[in-house]
């Protein structure tokens, strides 16, 4: 068998494969209530294959979207919703885990597709921005300062939130703590000037998601795993550099994260140099420093490719993002052109096509 469809052990969580869904942002939501949108999207790539299946980035509390547009678990009836999403992806074999989050001063914006762009105006249904310091997002409105009273509630509320996804039924939580939103910014010296105990040298800009992933821990169950999303580079000489987030990442494993789900960059403009599996190097580093395990993501496309991350060592597990909007079936189209037996879901290991579209199996 191929290691991308071995399964992996999380804590007591056993995934099927090593294929897994990307958390994406798909702006398709109410007052932050997951619809039938969420439904068909996570559920159709659970039926495609995917091992575990992760949610857009979901709001801790209401100010913490990063559009007006998007889901969020800061109530019961948001967590209501969120069941039925998870219970139709379990009955498809596979595992589904929720990306809790906060924008930050990245929050407030119109969603891409829009014919305007920037901060969402508060009479247009648009809120007042928070952050780390008085410092906006280029093209973005100046975030309030966040007193040290707001920075303190913090961890709560992403608790609050990891015991509401929990009695959902997720499989897994992840932090969110990349792509420039709140807590990357918090790490990030680009976003981050603060002078009290939550900024200036490294490990007092890393001291709130260290709480944070602490907190969320105390309430997850102990068999089940936390992630955790890092940007492993900010892409600039005046920003976070690898051995920086890995060295943060190492004491998260002590606070109880149990994989880490390696990106870059978000947190200012940079440029980045963007090619076939450009952030694997990160994830490999991330890997060897920490010593946790690690999932890579970016511009990974190909089977071939794919197992190779794998064989390698540079990561536990691949995430596909925009592969998989396009390909909903990858993993099934991966496991025949890599020789992989094609079972009928639901399966304990490997992958397998549901029984609806057992039919529909290639011919060796």
């Amino acid at each position: 068998m191929s290691l991308l469809f071995e399964p992996i052990t999380l804590r007591d969580l056993s995934v099927p494969n090593r294929v897994w869904l990307s958390p994406m942002c798909e702006y398709s939501a109410s007052d932050g209530m997951p619809n039938d949108w969420h439904l068909v999207h996570l559920g159709s790539r659970a039926a495609g294959g995917f091992g575990m299946v992760l949610t857009e980035a979901t709001a801790v509390v209401p100010e913490g979207r990063i559009s007006p547009q998007d889901t969020g678990i800061w109530n019961d009836e948001q967590a209501a919703a969120w069941k039925r999403v998870v219970d139709f992806v379990h009955e498809r074999g596979a595992r589904i885990g929720i990306q809790l989050a906060h924008a930050g001063r990245k929050a407030s914006t119109f969603r891409p597709w829009s014919p305007l762009q920037g901060t969402v105006p508060v009479a247009d249904g648009g809120w007042p921005t928070l952050g780390p310091s008085p410092a906006p997002f280029p093209g973005l409105d100046t975030p309030a300062e966040m007193s040290a009273e707001q920075v303190a509630d913090l961890p709560e509320q992403f608790a609050a939130a990891a015991r509401r996804a929990r009695e959902a039924g997720f499989d897994a939580v992840e932090v969110h703590a990349a792509h420039g939103y709140l807590l990357h910014q918090f790490l990030s010296p680009l976003a981050n000037s603060r002078t009290d105990e939550y900024g200036g040298s490294p490990d007092r800009r890393s001291r709130l998601v260290e709480e944070t992933v602490g907190a969320v821990r105390s309430v997850w169950p102990d068999e089940l795993p936390v992630l955790v999303r890092l940007s492993a580079t900010d892409w600039r000489d005046d920003g976070l550099r690898v051995d920086d987030v890995a060295a943060v990442a190492g004491r998260l494993g002590t606070l109880g994260a149990d994989l880490i789900d390696v990106s870059t960059g978000g947190a200012a403009p940079a440029n980045i140099a963007v090619g076939p599996g450009y952030q694997v190097p990160y994830a490999r580093r991330v890997r060897e420093v920490s010593g946790l395990p690690v999932s890579a993501v970016g511009l990974i496309s190909e089977p071939a490719q794919a197992e190779q991350i794998l064989v390698e060592g540079s990561a536990d597990a691949v995430m596909l993002g925009r592969e998989a909007l396009r390909d909903p079936y990858w993993p099934l189209r991966a496991a025949h052109t890599l020789g992989e037996k094609i079972g009928t879901q639901p399966v304990e290991s490997g992958v397998g096509m549901q029984p609806q579209y057992a039919r529909g199996q290639w011919r060796r």
